[in-house]
């Protein structure tokens, strides 16, 4: 009997733990993972993100760059920090991304999906498709025919192979059965460059870097990638909008470790809620033409899932490199 009576007494202890815990939280520092150098779309969100939580908590909200890896280092590192809703991660698609190219050349990861706890979607704005303007298109429609004319000719540019600006065009080719040649740079900047500059003639985007080039006529602006048209640019049509049924977003989301308990986890989210409908933070985005799109747990781990399966599709059309 005394057995019994102890392990209910350490569940109790346990338990009272948890609770006390989330009644107290946020207790210390909320530490702010962005895993990629400086700069960056998750340094956009990020550095709002800390002054706005420094100011409602009381509390200091440091941001640490850990790239490495395309930015497994930084994830990892953040999954195995002590469950108690402290440590949080601001990162990309690329969390999904790293793992299907790790499954692809057998390849253990540094961390799973079932670590990771899913805070909040804080954006998610639509590719956008360019090209430059000496490409004798002004439509998709064009494109195609130009890329099935000359297969194999075309050069696109991206971010990097199984990135994300790389998977998203595999989508487009496939869903049009095109073939274009693919050059892979070190970044979404390098890419444009590379289409500004001629060397390629078709690339990929956000909002934020391509519609400058669209204004200014460098490049030409002829698809998104949204399932709604940007506000930014209203006047260029999404791929499903012409019968191409294909999405993809530069998202930005808030990650936890999984580990911690549903009562912190539920001060965590409303936390991260009073944060993002912050007006500095709203205007933080909108300043870059990124468009807020706060989705809460439960709602962000479904657009997750979604973008996920598009993605490891392409990932896997791609095959080894």
């Amino acid at each position: 009997m005394k057995p019994l009576l102890t392990a209910a007494t350490l569940a109790c202890a346990t338990l009272g733990a948890i609770h006390t815990q989330a009644q107290d939280f946020p207790s210390k520092a909320i530490n702010i993972t962005v895993p990629n150098p400086p700069g960056g779309m998750n340094q956009v969100h990020a550095q709002p993100l800390s002054t706005i939580l420094e100011r409602i908590t009381s509390q200091p909200a440091p941001v640490v760059n850990r790239p490495g890896a395309v930015s497994a280092a930084g994830t990892a590192y953040v999954v195995n920090q002590p469950p108690d809703g402290h440590s949080w991660l601001v990162t990309t698609a690329n969390l999904h991304l790293a793992l299907e190219k790790d499954k692809l050349y057998g390849i253990k990861s540094p961390y799973s999906l079932n670590q990771m706890g899913f805070i909040a979607l804080m954006s998610a704005d639509p590719l956008i498709m360019g090209v430059h303007p000496v490409l004798p298109v002004k439509n998709v429609k064009e494109l195609i025919a130009l890329a099935k004319a000359r297969p194999n000719e075309l050069v696109f540019s991206t971010s990097g192979p199984y990135g994300i600006t790389h998977t998203p065009q595999v989508l487009f080719l496939n869903a049009t059965k095109t073939t274009m040649r693919h050059l892979p740079t070190t970044g979404g900047g390098p890419a444009i460059t590379q289409a500004l500059g001629g060397h390629s003639q078709v690339t990929a985007g956000a909002p934020a870097t391509m519609v400058p080039h669209g204004k200014t006529g460098k490049l030409r602006l002829i698809a998104s990638w949204g399932d709604k048209t940007h506000p930014a640019v209203p006047e260029v049509p999404t791929f499903k909008s012409m019968g191409i049924d294909i999405e993809a977003y530069l998202w930005v989301g808030l990650f936890t470790s999984a580990a911690v308990p549903e009562a912190t986890m539920t001060k965590v989210r409303e936390l991260a809620r009073r944060a993002t409908s912050d007006p500095l933070f709203k205007k933080a985005l909108q300043n870059l033409q990124v468009v807020p799109d706060y989705r809460d747990g439960p709602e962000f781990r479904k657009f997750f899932d979604a973008d996920h399966q598009r993605m490891a599709a392409a990932v896997k059309s791609i095959g080894k490199i």
